[in-house]
């Protein structure tokens, strides 16, 4: 199952028995659930004993004027009130620790399946989506399970209980009351899926303010720069509205459903209690039996309100429990096979692809690369040049297997990577991207990222080799100073640095290097390109080449066009033949190779 966000039309179950699906999380913790459901059988039972105890202060301490016999009924009184504090507060701290402890490891298995999900599942699904429903949506479960479950179980013993009572008490009572229970169900049920659209809706609309707060933030620099305040104030200020719109119809609709619920359920007492009046002054009933009833029917009915209130609470839940479940059934495109092929040691970094054609799966329509045929021996520097979306980037995207492509395979040291297992071909392997990514943790934790049991003296030598050492030096807290959120605390070719040093530390046998340079002053750039030639040193390395200072030291040049190597030599024999290669250098050499524009041989695609 494949989850598309941009569909309207969702799996949708009709009733409540999507909350059976939470079962799996809550059988872990049997033992206090048993616990739970005892203290909330218990508790039920002490409530239907003041039906009980409310005939025998009536009848027999009251009626019968006797004090000793007064003294009995409430010392019955005490002891039931006594039984029901322990039982209530037994069952709301075990209920609450259930709550807590299921929306807990439902986050924890939502998140981390989310993590095995390929690139392509984040192309199409909003970040902002996916947070909504790890946050959001949980949220709403841990209330629905913590208290709104067991609520409705206790109204329900509540209900079977009073009814049970109400009979022994007064059959024809009773019936009268039956009567009345089918204009409360109907109501319930035409109403109560009505309350669970607009509940899905609603939902949906706090995602999208999830996903537009999201976006703002993350180019807060750009925003302000092009003074877009306005603008996202009157987008964001729409999604808002848009959310409480729709949180106003469902408010509005519940609020509809409870109150015709509460009105038809005592009009309906109120007509037993006509009758029962009767039969007390027709000597047929005691007080004791008549007020014993009343309190069963009122608290039969208001269990009854109270589950229509509910009820858009547990159908809500249902909607949530949908949008978190079908995460945990939307399948990776990309995964390890059940039986993955080992990559052979010691790792060569030989590279292979055989007749590769790829569309990006948000783009079928765009064919990228087109029956590529590549051969990268160990230890070779291949530089990728060409136009912007000649396929460059996708090149390295389908040798990490961020994709798999429609047509051909790719082969690392021998091994087809469909056969690999993707976390050990990505070991193998370090990437140096354009735009370095820095996560909001300290320096020392981002040099070693995704790496365990790395000493200070192998980052020391990762920072040096990358020239970092000099602004890392000054920090506050040296390698421990948080870096901020995204790196904002670091300019861009510090950040740029920081990822090279990650990349050294990994000692991969395949490097990937996009564009590595391009956010460096000129000054960096003579340092760093002087560490990377040391790390690129006896290593598979693949360039997408930025400056011509790259690519002329690579063993070998490739010129990708629409998808297709259209010409591969080194530098100067290239600029001889003429083409589109020459074309991109002459662009470069136009104001002097010193100040060769970055773009003639850049590109994202």
């Amino acid at each position: 199952m494949r989850y598309d966000p941009s569909t309207e039309e969702r799996p949708k179950s009709r009733d409540l028995r999507g909350l059976r699906r939470l079962i799996a999380f809550v059988l872990p913790h049997r033992g206090r659930l048993l616990l739970a459901v005892a203290a909330l059988i218990v508790a039920a039972a002490t409530v239907l004993a003041f039906g009980v105890v409310i005939r025998e202060v009536v009848d027999k301490g009251i009626g019968s004027g006797s004090a000793v016999a007064l003294n009995d009924a409430l010392l019955l009184f005490l002891v039931v009130v006594s039984l029901m504090a322990l039982s209530v507060g037994a069952r709301v701290y075990l209920v609450n620790w259930l709550g807590e402890r299921v929306v807990a490891d439902l986050r924890k298995a939502v998140f981390s399946h989310v993590l095995t999900l390929d690139i392509s599942f984040f192309e199409s699904t909003r970040t902002g989506e996916v947070i909504s429903r790890l946050t959001t949506d949980t949220t709403l479960l841990q209330s629905v399970v913590g208290s709104t479950l067991a609520t409705s179980v206790r109204n329900l013993l509540l209900i079977v209980g009073g009814i049970v009572m109400l009979l022994i008490t007064s059959l024809k009572l009773t019936l009268l009351v039956l009567v009345g229970v089918p204009l409360v169900v109907v109501p319930v049920w035409l109403l109560g899926h009505r309350v669970r659209r607009l509940s899905r809706i609603s939902q949906d609309r706090i995602a999208d303010v999830a996903a537009s707060v999201d976006e703002v933030l993350y180019g807060i620099r750009t925003v302000q720069a092009f003074r877009h305040e306005a603008v996202d104030r009157r987008v964001y200020g729409g999604h808002v509205e848009s959310a409480f719109n729709a949180a106003t119809d469902r408010s509005r609709m519940s609020a509809t459903l409870a109150s015709l619920v509460m009105l038809l359920t005592f009009c309906a007492i109120g007509v037993v209690l006509w009758f029962g009046g009767q039969d007390v002054l027709a000597g047929r009933m005691t007080g004791g039996e008549l007020s014993a009833f009343v309190f069963f029917a009122v608290l039969v009915a208001g269990s009854v309100g109270a589950l229509s209130e509910v009820a858009g609470e547990l159908m809500r839940a249902a909607g949530a429990t949908e949008r978190l479940l079908e995460l945990l059934a939307t399948r990776p495109a990309v995964a390890a096979p059940q039986r993955p092929v080992a990559l052979p040691e010691p790792a060569t970094g030989r590279v292979a692809f055989k007749g590769v054609s790829f569309c990006y799966p948000s783009r079928p329509d765009q064919t990228v690369l087109r029956s590529l045929d590549l051969q990268i021996a160990p230890g070779e520097t291949v530089a990728l040049v060409g136009p912007s979306g000649a396929g460059k980037s996708t090149v390295m995207q389908l040798l990490l297997r961020f994709y798999d492509p429609q047509e051909g395979h790719i082969e690392l040291d021998g091994v087809d990577l469909r056969s690999a297992d993707p976390a050990a071909l990505r070991q193998r392997m370090a990437v140096v991207p354009q735009e370095p990514v820095i996560f909001g943790t300290s320096a020392r934790e981002n040099i070693a990222y995704g790496l365990e049991d790395v000493n200070d003296a192998d980052i020391r030598r990762a920072i040096v080799a990358a020239h970092a050492s000099d602004f890392l030096d000054q920090l506050p807290d040296g390698l421990d100073t948080y870096l901020g959120e995204r790196g904002v605390r670091l300019s861009g070719g510090q950040r740029q640095r920081i990822a090279i040093a990650r990349a050294l530390l990994r000692d991969p046998a395949v490097l990937l290097l996009d564009e590595a340079t391009s956010a460096l002053d000129a000054q960096s750039e003579k340092t760093v390109q002087l560490a990377l030639e040391e790390l690129m040193a006896g290593r598979t390395t693949l360039v997408i080449a930025h400056r011509l200072a790259t690519v002329r030291k690579a063993d070998r040049i490739l010129v990708l066009d629409e998808g297709r190597v259209a010409a591969a030599g080194q530098h100067d024999d290239l600029v001889a033949r003429g083409g589109l290669y020459a074309r991109l250098a002459a662009l470069q050499f136009r104001d002097g190779p010193a100040n060769a524009p970055s773009e003639a041989l850049a590109g994202d695609a």
